[in-house]
């Protein structure tokens, strides 16, 4: 996501250009069947649109201004640090709510933060 943003403000804020999977596999370094799986969970989320053909690859779906670094987690991970209810001991707890407060900070934090600030 970083990769499609800062190509965006590299075409003065236009999505002139698609950027290959593989493209971003080879900048990035990242493999390029994980970042299959990644880009199709994009797209399904709406961060993305693909174009396919010979100048076929991803683009932003959104102003980067416009997507918190939550959005993107939501769609690859689970955003809880402790999942309680997993737990044998959550009923007699007394961290529970400690955890709690750390996922609403967490969950907060990742809420204000805009891709477009991860550019600068």
């Amino acid at each position: 996501m970083v990769h499609l943003a800062k190509s965006l403000r590299a075409q003065d804020g236009k999505n002139k250009k698609a950027i290959s999977i593989r493209e971003i596999s080879k900048v990035e370094g990242v493999p390029f069947e994980f970042l299959s799986k990644i880009f199709s969970s994009l797209e399904k989320g709406g961060l993305v649109t693909a174009r396919h053909g010979v100048n076929g690859g991803y683009s932003l779906a959104k102003n980067p201004k416009k997507i918190a670094v939550a959005d993107v987690i939501k769609l690859l991970e689970d955003m809880k640090t402790v999942n309680c209810q997993m737990c044998i001991r959550s009923k007699k707890c007394l961290a529970k709510n400690v955890w709690g407060k750390i996922d609403n900070a967490v969950n907060k934090t990742l809420e204000s933060i805009k891709l477009s600030e991860l550019i600068k």
